[in-house]
């Protein structure tokens, strides 16, 4: 007898990427920092004493959210920290759409929200993407016609890398009738040329909620720690009255703090991961692939064409081969990506094993 709500029971789980149990694999898979966490996280770290586990933490971190709140010139009342970016994203649909109500996102994007709003039992709106990977340019007002409560919008874009600018992002929310959600995991590797900076958003509109991460930029992915930045109106039922109890341990409240505050250390892998970047997706056009710009930690590649096999059949040959050899990429066996491989960047030596091993891979087929 199974004892499942009826959306629960017919609903798919969220497909996670691989985490090996085995450290002798390179992992270009799920988008985590090549290099580790900043001294002074380490710093803070050695700190801790594990007497301080005997107690409850501190219910909101304001002592990270007082960090964040300096960090992006605000106030604690416009941070909410959270277990990772997920909860985040589960605390905006649990508190803005109801069941049956309509959620909206791009398609395709983050896999994660469709399965967030099959929990809540909501309706979602999938927009496609244009043939450029771009928003059409009536996304806001799709989302309105369809009386979309709630709208994601990942910028950098996942799986893609492409960066929308800030007045686009204007535009969305000056139009769109609900609550934005641009979510940043990515914001970090965005090149300082573009001279990207969404924040000033959350003071021009009540509707905008910003995502920040700890697990890409700052390397504390196995923290799960993340916040939310917006105007105080908008987080404050979230904050009083629909996020979990404690929901962010002692530990990682301080380890977080002592990350975000040594921000210009971190920055520091964020140069060589953009130049890494920059030298990965030269490599692989050399090897026959279509790279698109990106502005993420990670390139999304389409298989070289004119091969033995269809597009689709190769990169998933592609995968297959990498994995035997210890190298992990993903492979998205879904309308519009199941041709392309994409590829996290490594280290120079990880991107090297990997460039190497996909040379092979190719001469084979």
């Amino acid at each position: 007898m199974s004892y499942e709500r009826p959306n629960i029971r017919d609903m798919q789980g969220y497909a996670f990427g691989e985490q090996p149990a085995q450290q002798r694999v390179i992992k270009l898979n799920t988008n985590e920092n090549p290099y580790p966490a900043t001294a002074a996280v380490a710093s803070a770290l050695a700190g801790l004493s594990v007497d301080q586990l005997r107690r409850y933490p501190q219910p909101f971190a304001n002592g990270f959210r007082d960090v964040a709140a300096a960090s992006h010139g605000l106030s604690r009342d416009n941070i909410i920290a959270t277990n990772g970016g997920d909860e985040l994203l589960r605390l905006a649909i649990t508190t803005f759409v109801d069941v049956g109500q309509t959620l909206g996102m791009a398609e395709p994007s983050y896999s994660l929200y469709p399965v967030l709003a099959a929990i809540q039992g909501c309706q979602v709106c999938r927009i496609p993407l244009l043939d450029d990977w771009a928003l059409p340019d009536d996304f806001a007002d799709q989302l309105n016609r369809a009386d979309v409560r709630l709208a994601f919008v990942v910028n950098p874009h996942a799986p893609t890398g492409t960066l929308l600018p800030v007045s686009r992002l204007r535009e969305i929310a000056r139009t769109f009738r609900g609550v934005l959600v641009i979510d940043e995991a990515y914001v970090d590797f965005i090149e300082p040329d573009q001279a990207y900076d969404a924040v000033p958003l959350v003071k021009e509109f009540d509707n905008v909620l910003l995502l920040r991460t700890m697990s890409k930029g700052y390397s504390l992915a196995g923290l799960r720690f993340a916040y939310g930045i917006g105007s105080a109106e908008l987080l404050a039922p979230m904050l009083y009255k629909t996020r979990d109890s404690y929901n962010t341990d002692a530990f990682s409240q301080v380890l977080a703090a002592a990350a975000l505050a040594a921000k210009d250390e971190a920055a520091v892998g964020w140069a060589k991961v953009r130049s890494e970047r920059l030298r990965l997706a030269e490599r692989l056009r050399e090897l026959g692939f279509d790279v698109l710009p990106s502005q993420s930690n990670f390139l999304l590649a389409t298989v070289p064409h004119g091969a033995s096999q269809p597009g689709d059949e190769l990169a998933r040959t592609l995968y297959l081969g990498l994995k035997d050899q210890g190298i992990l990429i993903r492979y998205f066996d879904q309308p519009r990506l199941s041709d392309k491989l994409r590829i996290t960047v490594g280290t120079v030596e990880e991107n090297d094993t990997l460039l190497s091993a996909l040379k092979q891979l190719l001469k084979s087929q």
